[in-house]
């Protein structure tokens, strides 16, 4: 699309673009489709099995594994937002994207970012009444109540992301085409513009800050007040496992607060570094918390656990007895 300044010259608002993942490793990035490939597949095959291990197990339909099982699949519609241009590009060293598509990606991405820790706060209200309301669990946390906590967590995501993608749609891109990213992330879009982006940034920073402090101060004290609760409890089993499942899910929250935060740092004190530590800082922070997730409840959730390890006694053959 080109456009015509009052002094008569003419601009170029870009509405196509490349994606260049890795600039810096052009002639070598056949061979980082591999591991992005194998971490594909096991981020995908990971989830896939413990949501289908929460369907399959009527005990585990309980609010708190139907919610992990929420957590995996977000899990996996966030890896096919990101993976498959990502794979493209590595392949064959450039993909094409139009601006639509890539606001499209931008809006999955984050939505799915934001609908993660959306998730974690309805964690937290599970175990903050399991273990400070016992009594009254079944009659709050209940199915249909679930229900509506996921519509909310949904709209509030959209309500976070939507502006963000909006005020993008609306900046004139004319620096280049070339988008020195594996995904259409915010700022690698808005390095392109040629115009004034002060409010994108500022509205980016509060979505940021939501996310950071908001959200995080509220896990901080419902688990403070969880922890405290059952610091409380007379039965050492009980307690135990109180304190085992909170701490799984702190595990969760560290991990993926602490990448979150890291990769916001890293962006603001290293400007010096290459294109390339820049995007591989944020493969790990997209990344890595959705290839952990499915290890660390399949290792540390008792239930899911040995219905994993019932299954695969079923499936080993039995030993031939010799006579």
């Amino acid at each position: 699309m080109t456009l015509r300044s009052q002094n008569g010259t003419t601009n170029t608002s870009y509405t196509e673009f490349l994606l260049l993942s890795f600039p810096g490793l052009q002639e070598s990035s056949y061979l980082l489709a591999i591991p992005f490939f194998s971490l594909f597949v096991f981020i995908v095959t990971a989830n896939s099995v413990l949501i289908y291990t929460v369907r399959a197990e009527a005990s585990l339909h309980s609010p708190m594994y139907l919610l992990i099982a929420l957590l995996f699949a977000v899990n996996i519609c966030g890896t096919a937002t990101i993976f498959p241009q990502l794979l493209l590009s590595l392949l064959f060293h450039a993909s094409h994207i139009s601006l639509t598509g890539c606001l499209v990606q931008m809006f999955f991405l984050y939505f799915t970012t934001v609908l993660d820790c959306n998730i974690l706060l309805m964690m937290a209200l599970d175990r903050y009444v399991a273990i400070c309301h016992p009594l009254r669990y079944p009659d709050i946390m209940t199915h249909r109540l679930l229900m509506f906590l996921t519509s909310a967590s949904m709209v509030r995501s959209l309500s976070v992301v939507g502006p963000v993608v909006i005020l993008a749609s609306r900046v004139r891109f004319c620096r280049s085409n070339v988008i020195s990213h594996f995904a259409c992330e915010h700022m690698a879009l808005m390095r392109l513009s040629c115009s004034d982006i002060s409010v994108n940034k500022k509205v980016g920073m509060a979505m940021r800050c939501i996310d950071l402090i908001v959200d995080l101060s509220f896990l901080l004290a419902s688990y403070s007040k969880i922890i405290h609760t059952a610091l409380k409890i007379s039965s050492g089993n009980a307690r135990h496992k109180a304190f085992h499942t909170c701490g799984t899910h702190l595990i969760i929250i560290f991990i993926g607060y602490s990448s979150r935060l890291s990769s916001s740092i890293v962006f603001r004190v290293a400007k010096s570094a290459s294109e390339d530590v820049h995007n591989l800082i944020s493969a790990i922070y997209l990344l890595f918390p959705w290839a952990v997730h499915p290890i660390i409840y399949g290792v540390r959730t008792k239930e899911i656990k040995d219905y994993l390890l019932k299954r695969c006694k079923r499936r080993r053959p039995p030993l031939r007895q010799h006579l």
